[in-house]
C-alpha cells in the first residue's frame, strides 16, 4: 500500500475543508524572436507565438485537476519584458503588444498574462520610456494583462527618477480606471530586486536568463497551516516551527508532483516551485489568521513582525526540502484586500501602513494590494515606493508596491475589487510631504555589501 488511510483522509481534508490549492501554473515564453520595428507586425508575431507555445496549458491543468483532485486556480503566462522589444519600435507606443497579449490570453482561456514591463534599476533605454508611457493605456484597454517595473536592486541601488515616474503612472492608471475604483493599479507592481522566475501575478515576467519556454508552479495553503495550528496546543517555538515545516513540506511536494506532470505532458521544461503562502478572501485562507493562532490578539499588535518572520522561515525550510528547485518569491504574502483577516485587523485599528511596512522586512513581496486615498499626492506615493525599495535593497530581498489610490475615496472607506482581489478598507497614509527628497533625481547608491563581487 503506497498511502495510509490517514494520509488519504488528510489530503481530502486539505483540499475540501482547508482550501488547499495549486495557486498557479505559469508558462514563461521568450518573445524576443518576435522583434520587429513595426509594432503592429511585432504584435501579430507575439500573439502567434504565445498561442502556439501555450495552447495546451489550460487543457493540461484541467486534466491534472481531475487526476489528482486538487484545484489549479489560475493558469497564467509570463513573457519577456516587453520594453526589450520596444527598443526596435519606430512608433512610440507598446499598447498594440498589450492588446495582442490580452487577445492571446482570451483565446487560450488564460486568467492573466504578465510581462508588460521594464527593468530600469540603473536607467532608461528608449524602449523603457516607450513601455512606461504605454502602461496606463495598456492596463485600461485590456482585461488580463499585468505590468511590473523593477526600479532598484541590491547591486545597482534605486533609480529615483524611475521611482517618481512610476508614482506618476500609478496615479494616472488609477484616474484612468476611475469607473472600476482604480482597478488598473491592481495589475501593476513596482519592484526592487525583481526575480526572473516568479509565477505570481502581477509581478511575473520571463527573465532574460530563463529558457525559451518554462513551466513554473506557485502553491498556496494558508488554510492548511491554519488548520494544523488549530489542532496544536501549548507548543513552544521550536515545536511550532517544526509543525509549520512539516505542513509546508506536504503542500510543496504536491505542487512539485503537479508541476513535473504538467511539464511531461506539455513537453516544456519544469522550472521552479514557488512555495509561497498566498491568501485569498475566502474564510480561513488568511495569513492574518495564522499569526493570531500563533498567539497574537490581533495582527498588527506588538510581536507581529516576529511571528511573521518565524512563519516565513518555517515555510521556506519545509518547502525547500520538498522541491527540486525552489524559486520565485517563496514565503508568506500579505496582500491586504486579498486577506480577510488583514482587513479585520485594519478595521480594528491594530494594523496600519507603517506596521505593514515593518512586516515586509521579514516576508515576501511588500505593500501588496494596499488601497490608499484617491487624493494621495504623487510625491507621497513615490516616498512609499522608495521606502519599500530601500528595504529590499539593504536586505537583499524582493520588495514591491502594489498601491491603488482609489479615486474619490478617503481613509476608512471600503473598496471592493471583486474575485481574488477582494475588498478592504482604504488605508491612511502620511500627509507630510517627501517632495524635496523624491524629486532630487539620480540614483540612490547601492549599499556597500554590493561590492562583494
Amino acid at each position: 500500500m503506497l498511502f495510509s488511510l490517514e494520509e488519504v483522509i488528510e489530503t481530502i481534508s486539505a483540499v475540501g475543508v482547508e482550501t488547499f490549492d495549486i495557486r498557479t501554473i505559469s508558462c514563461g515564453i521568450n518573445i524576443m524572436s518576435c522583434a520587429d520595428s513595426d509594432v503592429h507586425k511585432c504584435a501579430a508575431k507575439v500573439y502567434d507565438k504565445v498561442v502556439k507555445v501555450a495552447r495546451e496549458l489550460v487543457p493540461t491543468a484541467r486534466t491534472l485537476e481531475k487526476k489528482y483532485g486538487i484545484p489549479i486556480v489560475n493558469k497564467r503566462i509570463s513573457v519577456t519584458p516587453v520594453s526589450m522589444l520596444a527598443n526596435a519600435f519606430t512608433e512610440p507606443t507598446a499598447v498594440p503588444i498589450a492588446i495582442a497579449l490580452d487577445n492571446a490570453a482570451k483565446e487560450l482561456g488564460i486568467d492573466y498574462i504578465a510581462g508588460f514591463g521594464a527593468l530600469i534599476q540603473k536607467g532608461f533605454t528608449r524602449g523603457d520610456q516607450i513601455l512606461l508611457n504605454s502602461i496606463p493605456d495598456a492596463l485600461c484597454s485590456t482585461d488580463r494583462v499585468c505590468s511590473s517595473v523593477n526600479i532598484g536592486s541590491s547591486q545597482s541601488g534605486i533609480n529615483m527618477d524611475g521611482v517618481y515616474r512610476m508614482a506618476e503612472i500609478v496615479k494616472e492608471a488609477a484616474e484612468r480606471s476611475r469607473d472600476t475604483n482604480g482597478l488598473a493599479c491592481a495589475k501593476l507592481v513596482v519592484f526592487c530586486n525583481a526575480v526572473e522566475d516568479n509565477p505570481f501575478i502581477a509581478g511575473s515576467f520571463l527573465g532574460p536568463g530563463e529558457a525559451e519556454a518554462i513551466l513554473n508552479v506557485g502553491i498556496s495553503g494558508p488554510g492548511v497551516v491554519r488548520a494544523a495550528l488549530e489542532r496544536a496546543h501549548n507548543l513552544n517555538f521550536g515545536e511550532l516551527s517544526e509543525l509549520i515545516k512539516k505542513v509546508s513540506f506536504k503542500i510543496t511536494r504536491t505542487g512539485e508532483l503537479v508541476g513535473r506532470e504538467a511539464s511531461r505532458m506539455m513537453g516544456i521544461p519544469f522550472g521552479i516551485i514557488d512555495l509561497s503562502l498566498a491568501p485569498t478572501p475566502a474564510e480561513g485562507d488568511s495569513i492574518s489568521d495564522i499569526l493570531e493562532l500563533m498567539g497574537l490578539e490581533r495582527t498588527g499588535c506588538h510581536g507581529t513582525t516576529a511571528a511573521l518572520a518565524m512563519l516565513n522561515d518555517a515555510v521556506k525550510k519545509g518547502g525547500m526540502m520538498a522541491a527540486t528547485y525552489a524559486g520565485g518569491l517563496s514565503g508568506a504574502f500579505i496582500p491586504v484586500t486579498e486577506d480577510g483577516g488583514m482587513c479585520r485587523a485594519i478595521e480594528a485599528g491594530a494594523l496600519n501602513i507603517q506596521k505593514l511596512e515593518a512586516m515586509t522586512c521579514v516576508c515576501s513581496v511588500g505593500l501588496d494590494m494596499v488601497a490608499i486615498p484617491g487624493d494621495t499626492p504623487v510625491d507621497v506615493i513615490a516616498g512609499i515606493i522608495a521606502d519599500e525599495a530601500a528595504i529590499g535593497m539593504i536586505n537583499h530581498k524582493t520588495t514591491a508596491c502594489r498601491l491603488i489610490p482609489v479615486p474619490g475615496m478617503k481613509a476608512g472607506d471600503v473598496v471592493d475589487f471583486g474575485g481574488l482581489l477582494g475588498k478592504g478598507p482604504v488605508m491612511e497614509v502620511g500627509r507630510h510631504s517627501p517632495s524635496v527628497f523624491v524629486r532630487r533625481g539620480g540614483r540612490i547608491p547601492a549599499p556597500v555589501h554590493s561590492m562583494k563581487n
